[in-house]
């Protein structure tokens, strides 16, 4: 393209402009140290507290650039999850305990420690927070194993008392203003959600863990007015809290990021959380959300059985099956709420999924529009989620033979190619994810060739 001599001036005039608005607008990105010194000016972040925290990012920056291959990655990983959060303004005061403590150890752990496996845990000497791996974002903070931990100290007795309160006066500071109240968040991206999001299974876990260990540890006057403002995610609508109106009552959302993704194990347990609450400490906040939880949950929890096994989410169209651990899961929440309210929904949805782990499949050979000579779809029907195989034969003689896998249920089909016309044998076997089999047996017509 040319220009003339006055237009090429106009050109590289404007050309100009836009870079240096560009330059600018970059200029004006909101950076981890600047974000870091605003709170200090604002009184928020005391001067000491801000050269730790900016020494222990310097020292990341630092330590990136040494690391190699994998821990890089995941170092790099951890740094800019906290340079897009400072950039959208999430680096709040609240926020400054849990985001730095990530950080801190992160780069302690890349520097030296093994390589980790799919959401492999881990824990460090001293400190009784629970960390999860998650790839390309480091170990985080894993606030329901952290919680499930608590949980498990009150069950051991007494003699883990130590260790319990040790864990409450770690977790305690690292609560983040939000919802009006306070939240344990999660601060990394996950399947879609921006950090920070916060889930009613993490938070009505760790309700139900802290007022325990509270009265246990004669704790009360320190531990469940913090706890107690924690409420504050189940009274307010996403994504800043869990609560979606629904039913009459309320659904609590198990991520807050994910508003049209209704998870019904994280629901249950944490109204389970939310009675054990109300019923330990009094609050009539949770007993009133407990209640409205439960109205909910009564009309909800019959729409996941599926008559053979358990739905894990019911999002739009899509509507999975739980995997075993799921299934089994639900299972002993709803147990737990069944023996807090004697809830017949409840009740008989546990009894229910119990049987399921103890009853075959029934799958079934549909009738199939084949034709000789063209690729067609040989139909099958399961009624619950399976490992599948299908066999396909003419008298003695074994034609085809094929493993599928795990099949969820409903009408399915594989593509099949026959020679010739006539009579097949069509078998399908299927095991369940809790390894009951079975198998079915039709008939299939084949058309001649046109």
């Amino acid at each position: 393209m040319r220009l003339r001599r006055s237009s090429r001036c106009a050109f590289v005039t404007i050309l100009c402009c836009l870079c240096h608005v560009a330059g600018a607008s970059a200029a004006r990105r909101p950076t981890v140290t600047g974000e870091l010194k605003a709170l200090v000016a604002a009184g928020t972040l005391a001067p000491a507290d801000y050269a730790a925290h900016r020494a222990t990012y310097d020292d990341a920056k630092t330590t990136v650039k040494k690391l190699v291959g994998t821990r890089k990655a995941e170092l790099d990983g951890v740094l800019s999850d906290l340079d897009d959060m400072a950039a959208r303004r999430q680096l709040t005061a609240s926020r400054v305990p849990a985001l730095f403590l990530t950080l801190q150890r992160n780069v302690e752990y890349w520097k030296t420690g093994p390589l980790l496996g799919y959401n492999q845990r881990v824990e460090f000497p001293g400190s009784e927070l629970v960390y999860q791996h998650y790839a390309n974002h480091g170990i985080q903070i894993q606030w329901l194993g952290t919680w499930g931990k608590l949980n498990g100290f009150w069950t051991g007795g007494k003699r883990f008392n130590a260790r319990a309160a040790h864990l409450l006066d770690e977790a305690l500071p690292l609560a983040t203003g939000r919802a009006g109240g306070l939240a344990w968040e999660y601060l990394f991206p996950f399947d879609g959600q921006k950090p920070p999001w916060v889930s009613s299974l993490a938070q009505g876990t760790g309700l139900q863990a802290m007022a325990r260990e509270a009265i246990r540890l004669n704790r009360q006057a320190d531990v469940l007015p913090i706890a107690g403002r924690g409420l504050g995610i189940f009274q307010t609508p996403p994504p800043a809290g869990v609560r979606l109106e629904t039913d009459g009552g309320a659904h609590y959302l198990q991520y807050s990021g994910l508003p049209k993704l209704q998870i019904i194990n994280g629901f249950v347990q944490s109204l389970v959380g939310l009675f054990d609450f109300g019923q330990l400490t009094g609050d009539t906040t949770a007993q009133a959300l407990f209640a409205q939880g439960d109205a909910a949950a009564r009309k909800e929890v019959p729409r996941f059985d599926t008559g053979a096994w358990s739905l894990y989410s019911r999002s739009g169209s899509s509507k999975p099956e739980s995997d075993l651990g799921y299934h089994t899961l639900l299972r002993d929440f709803l147990n737990q709420l069944c023996k807090r309210t004697q809830a017949p929904e409840y009740c008989s949805a546990a009894t229910h999924f119990s049987l399921d782990l103890k009853s075959p499949p029934k799958p079934q050979v549909l009738e199939s529009n084949l034709r000789a000579g063209r690729t067609g779809r040989l139909r099958f029907k399961l009624d619950k989620v399976s490992r599948v195989s299908v066999k396909i034969a003419q008298g003695a003689r074994i034609l085809d033979t094929r493993g599928l896998g795990t099949v969820g249920r409903g009408s399915r089909y594989l593509t099949w190619k026959p020679r010739h016309s006539g009579s097949y044998a069509v078998t399908v076997s299927a095991s369940d994810l809790a390894g009951n089999p079975a198998t079915a047996t039709g008939t299939v017509e084949v058309k001649p060739k046109k």
